[in-house]
């Protein structure tokens, strides 16, 4: 929470690894943010670096406070698809990085993701963050057609895996009282809200597992976002906020995206900037109100048709026009004190 007491609105950097973290931290502090969720990519958090570097670490939180924001969750995302991921191939290696790509050799690289991860819950907590945002990859998601025919023992095998990989890396967080917020996503374990049940029993049910809530890929898959809050509340860790138009069905717009590029307009659904989608906003406010969620509010700016400054700007001042105070007390109360 904030000073004022309302839940702090941060920028996600993933989208502005371009750019230096200190000119990131200027236009988001001239856009009237609350901090940023920062990224273990490119220059902005360097989670090796920063696991051994006291002085690098200082930096980084001097670096915020000098425009005088905060740092409540740091995002992973892209080592952590390694994790799991079978196979890994060309698509890892850009994404990864040098260190945990090394020869390229499968295994190898899943290993290394693997203790970039663990190295990530003890930045956090030198950070004095207690939420890490990420993916978890999966061995299975080639099979989500499941033609050729997929037996329930592979698929059961894939979360055997995840447990067996992720249970050593949950270990670190508990070890550093730090919480992982898995993005529910497509190429994950958990990419709708059957296979997120199924990922917490897979963990059975620890706590150091839990959710980021990012509606976007729910809409084009129709999930119910705001379900999900309320079914999931007790592991809503996160929250960020991107926007997903999903286009009248006239028979050519398919919901898997028929391989064209983001902004192209016969996709069946895009990516827009926060506000300019089909998320019911209003409801998943009010919900995360109604479940006492009480972190960071990250807006992460993806619109193939929008400029990222633009988008920024805008979203800030859309997601805090739904923060408002919560009452004091019944509406209805009012009517009981009447002679």
């Amino acid at each position: 929470m904030t000073s004022a007491g309302r839940l702090p609105v941060t920028l996600f950097t993933g989208q502005w690894v371009d750019l230096p973290l200190e000119e990131v931290a200027r236009l988001a502090s001239e856009r009237g943010y609350d901090g940023l969720e920062i990224a273990c990519s490119g220059e902005h958090l360097d989670v090796w670096r920063a696991a051994e570097d006291d002085a690098y670490v200082r930096e980084r939180l001097e670096l915020l406070d000098r425009y005088g924001l905060k740092v409540w969750a740091i995002s992973n995302h892209l080592t952590g698809q390694a994790v799991c991921d079978d196979p890994i191939d060309f698509r890892h290696e850009p994404i990864v990085g040098s260190r945990v790509w090394g020869d390229g050799e499968p295994e190898g690289v899943r290993q290394r993701a693997a203790e970039e991860l663990r190295l990530t819950a003890r930045v956090a907590r030198r950070m004095g963050v207690d939420t890490v945002v990420g993916f978890t990859g999966s061995s299975v998601w080639h099979y989500v057609a499941m033609f050729p025919p997929v037996p329930e023992s592979v698929i059961e095998a894939g979360y055997e895996d995840f447990a067996r990989r992720w249970n050593p890396i949950l270990d670190v967080f508990d070890s550093e009282g730090v919480r992982f917020a898995h993005e529910v996503h497509p190429a994950q374990l958990a990419y709708d809200y059957w296979t997120s049940v199924r990922t917490l029993e897979a963990l059975d049910h620890r706590e150091a597992f839990g959710f980021n809530w990012d509606p976007r890929h729910m809409m084009w898959q129709q999930i119910d976002p705001v379900g999900f809050i309320w079914d999931f509340q007790d592991r809503i860790y996160h929250v960020d906020c991107k926007d997903t138009r999903v286009r009248p069905r006239d028979g050519r717009h398919g919901v898997l995206g028929s391989h064209l590029p983001w902004g192209d307009p016969r996709r069946g659904w895009d990516f827009v900037s926060t506000g300019h989608g089909d998320v019911p906003w209003e409801d998943a406010f009010r919900a995360l109100a109604a479940i006492g969620y009480a972190g960071p509010i990250s807006v992460e700016w993806e619109d193939a048709g929008m400029d990222r400054l633009h988008g920024a700007a805008e979203a800030v001042d859309f997601v805090r026009s739904l923060l408002w105070k919560l009452p004091e007390a019944a509406f209805d109360s009012v009517f009981a004190n009447q002679d």
